[in-house]
């Protein structure tokens, strides 16, 4: 274990080798409310602008806000490996979180961006989530939207909240909200629309300068959050 800043980093064994988890922690008066892990994506790392809002923003509200590094990631390879192995290293990786001191018992959120947020959809039901996030959800490959993934987000039972820009290429935050309301999810899995935003969730200046979008992200996930977690 070691600490950089205000962040812990862990590593822990996987079946598909070394993982990483980089923690923040809650730092709130009235401790531990939630965890909440992320993932990141198949062509991304840690760094993204909602992950990094997310650690940033979340830990003075009373949320500890773990992001994994997949193990390919951290062997250095430039490529994803298949969703088997990327489900198999996060169902090893999070209870070895979750059992952690001060991290056992308290409700679990799990999310991710993009493949992330497939990993999380998952597996969701398996690690016994108490709700989902699901930042940029890849629902097809771009141009492909007869290759539909909606299976994947409609795999957990427990409250869902996708943050999807409306300029996103593997699925707009409109045809995400059309996919859910046709399958009659609605109630369940709630569509947050990122104006201006494509698949990283970053946005112009115009729309709102860095500072203000990051606190943007954090808000929503909140609200979300103070809605699921006592």
């Amino acid at each position: 274990m070691t600490l950089l800043g205000e962040v812990v980093v862990r590593e822990v064994d996987t079946p598909q080798g070394p993982g990483r988890w980089h923690v923040s922690p809650a730092t709130a008066d009235g401790g531990v409310r939630a965890l909440l892990v992320l993932g990141h994506g198949a062509g991304g790392g840690l760094d993204g602008v909602d992950l990094v809002a997310l650690a940033a923003l979340l830990p003075a509200r009373g949320i500890t806000v773990a992001r994994f590094e997949q193990p390919w990631k951290v062997a250095g390879k430039k490529v994803a490996t298949r969703p088997p192995t990327l489900d198999a290293a996060w169902l090893a990786a999070v209870p070895a979180l979750t059992a952690e001191p001060g991290l056992g018992g308290v409700p679990l959120v799990v999310g991710g961006h993009s493949a992330g947020a497939r990993v999380a959809c998952r597996c969701a039901q398996e690690l016994g989530a108490a709700a989902v996030l699901a930042l940029s959800f890849p629902l097809h490959p771009p141009g492909k939207p007869e290759s539909s993934r909606l299976s994947e987000l409609l795999a957990p039972t427990v409250p869902t909240l996708v943050l999807q820009g409306d300029r996103d290429s593997f699925g707009s935050a409109g045809e995400i909200r059309a996919a859910v309301a046709s399958a009659d999810a609605g109630e369940r899995i709630t569509v947050v629309e990122v104006t201006g935003a494509g698949h990283p969730l970053g946005v112009p200046a115009r729309v709102r300068v860095a500072g203000e979008h990051r606190a943007w992200i954090a808000d929503r996930v909140l609200q979300f959050l103070d809605g699921v977690i006592p």
